[in-house]
């Protein structure tokens, strides 16, 4: 045997530059393993990979061979104006029509009867929502109230067409305009529930409870109650007594004392609510407060009853408290000593 030679059956020798991958080709291509098999088997990859290559791995989101490519997000078409428009619409109304009957209400002034507060054309924002929690009318409030009965009259109200005539029903159905059909009247309210208002004439001041009104409000050159004197008059509890504050053209309280038996007051369910501020127009926007004349002491009949009604209550426990120790100092000088 020849030096060198070597047996099939042994390992494959190691030279530089050479992997052990391309040992076990070698070791394969001498058991009879085709070269692109062995080759396949090597690399455990796909074939025509790069010897000692990481095999590849397809990116997420990417799809193979034959896949759709996923949609992307794409935004939702809004709605048109045109259709929007009638939602928008709807809900403005039943807002409208909510702040109307629960808040506040617009109402026009027909007439001069509260000049100077308050001119013919004027557009009035009424508080609804106090009477809601019990709130009731109270002295010197501008309150709107239903006509009780008689002191309108029967009115003609013109013709508008029909376009026009139902353009404000709807209007003054959501609040936005006065009803032509209603029947309410605005006043401002003299004396309530228990007061004795009473106005002599001749220049007299109107009194409640014997206190003197001073009337700043009232129309350049009117008497306090103008050509009617009233009273004394006894205002029934849960009513109230309402004047204009143009005295001389003003149907109120005055004029119709003899038509049923509540001598001319209005009931305090007949009340809207108080007039609050002068919306329209513009140059008379202003606020309706109370006038300061209501706030003097003594003027409700409750405080003038109160300090005499409070002296008895402190009274009585004192007195009885006083007879108690009396008492027990009889019983004791009545006890005999041992």
């Amino acid at each position: 045997m020849a030096v060198g030679a070597r047996s099939g059956h042994g390992e494959p020798e190691k030279r530089p530059g050479r992997t052990d991958e391309q040992l076990g080709q070698s070791s394969g291509e001498s058991a009879g393993v085709a070269p692109e098999e062995a080759r396949s088997q090597a690399t455990d990859g796909p074939a025509g990979a790069e010897p000692g290559a990481a095999p590849v791995t397809p990116e997420a989101g990417a799809g193979g061979a034959g896949e759709a490519e996923p949609r992307r997000n794409e935004p939702k078409k809004q709605r048109s104006f045109w259709k929007e428009l009638p939602i928008l619409v709807g809900i403005a109304l039943l807002l409208a029509l909510l702040i109307k009957t629960f808040l506040v209400q617009a109402f026009s002034i027909p007439s001069e009867s509260m000049q100077n507060t308050l001119q013919r054309g004027d557009r009035v924002l009424v508080d609804k929502l106090t009477p809601w929690f019990g709130s009731k009318p109270e002295r010197g409030e501008v309150v709107v109230f239903h006509d009780p009965g008689g002191w309108l009259g029967e009115s003609a109200t013109a013709d508008q067409g029909p376009v026009a005539g139902a353009v404000q029903k709807v209007l003054s159905f959501i609040g936005l305009m006065p009803s032509a059909e209603e029947k309410d009247l605005i006043k401002r309210v003299i004396a309530v529930g228990g007061d004795t208002v009473e106005c002599k004439g001749n220049n007299e001041p109107v009194t409640v409870n014997g206190k003197a009104l001073n009337e700043p409000y009232i129309f350049p050159g009117n008497t306090p109650c103008g050509d009617k004197p009233f009273g004394p008059i006894k205002v029934p509890d849960g009513r109230i007594w309402v004047m204009g504050d143009h005295r001389q053209d003003s149907l109120d309280s005055r004029y119709h004392q003899d038509l049923d038996r509540f001598q001319g007051t209005v009931s305090e369910d007949e009340v809207v609510g108080r007039a609050i501020v002068v919306a329209w127009p513009v140059n008379r926007w202003s606020t309706l407060p109370v006038p300061s004349t209501f706030d003097q002491q003594g003027l409700s009949a409750a405080a003038a009853v109160a300090p005499p009604a409070l002296g008895l209550a402190g009274a009585v426990p004192l007195v009885l408290w006083r007879r108690s120790r009396g008492r027990r100092a009889l019983e004791t000088k009545a006890v005999p000593r041992g």
